[in-house]
């Protein structure tokens, strides 16, 4: 299964909140055996999105995006991925009801805030989804998450991300493979090895540095048997460390 990744926020491209939804979404797809082609950080621009959104969902087996869901001012994400598919917003029941489910939850639990800050939530901006959407229920926060075609939206906090793609995990199962070695060899003593394995192998192979003293040699495919036969060869001709 190949995954884009689009991330919505202009906080983010401020540098004003770490994207650690894409990384942390990246590698569960990746140990369930999809393949994260493509991430990307927009801006809160509905027409931005809904382009982009459309272009992926038709060039990628699935596109999750992430924040710019809710009832404020700058949270477009719905009315884009609405545009995308060419729907219109729709308040949906069951959502309705867990929106105000949450919400008295809140208040109860948090009285003198409430009083204080005369929270006032416009229930059916929250509630709003694409028409025809699958409602994904967010077990950790107020704004639901939903899946239209193949695009999954799911809000920014990362602990709802975390709970709303624990719903639809299984759907982003794949047959991708991956395998690691650790060694102390600089990656310049390495070219001609590393080229030879590409070579020889059907297998992606890449190295990456680390901050621990070693490099990663990473390799990753479709099948296995390749996998496991090109880390055994690689193991044979680069020296290697535990990580440990």
């Amino acid at each position: 299964m190949d995954v884009a990744i689009v991330t919505v926020g202009d906080e983010v491209l401020a540098g004003e909140t770490t994207n650690t939804n894409a990384s942390w979404l990246a590698g569960e797809i990746a140990a369930r055996g999809g393949r994260v082609r493509r991430i990307l950080t927009m801006p809160d621009d509905r027409a931005a999105i809904a382009e982009r959104v459309g272009a992926w969902s038709d060039a990628y087996d699935g596109v999750i995006v992430t924040g710019g869901l809710g009832g404020t001012h700058d949270d477009v994400t719905a009315d884009a991925i609405a545009d995308a598919f060419e729907r219109e917003l729709a308040v949906r029941e069951e959502v309705r009801s867990a929106v105000v489910e949450t919400v008295a939850a809140y208040r109860d639990a948090n009285p003198d805030l409430v009083e204080a800050h005369e929270l006032d939530i416009d229930v059916t901006a929250w509630a709003s989804l694409p028409a025809g959407a699958r409602y994904v229920p967010n077990d950790e926060g107020l704004c639901p998450g939903f899946v239209l075609g193949n695009v999954y939206a799911m809000p920014g906090v990362p602990s709802e991300v975390r709970a709303i793609f624990g719903r639809v995990a299984d759907e982003f199962a794949g047959d991708g493979v991956a395998r690691t070695l650790y060694t102390p060899q600089p990656e310049g003593s390495m070219v001609d090895t590393l080229d030879r394995a590409r070579d020889r192998f059907d297998a992606a192979v890449g190295s990456y540095p680390d901050t621990e003293g070693h490099n990663r040699l990473t390799v990753r495919g479709d099948d296995a048997d390749a996998v496991e036969e090109a880390i055994g060869w690689l193991a044979e001709r680069v020296e290697t460390v535990d990580p440990e």
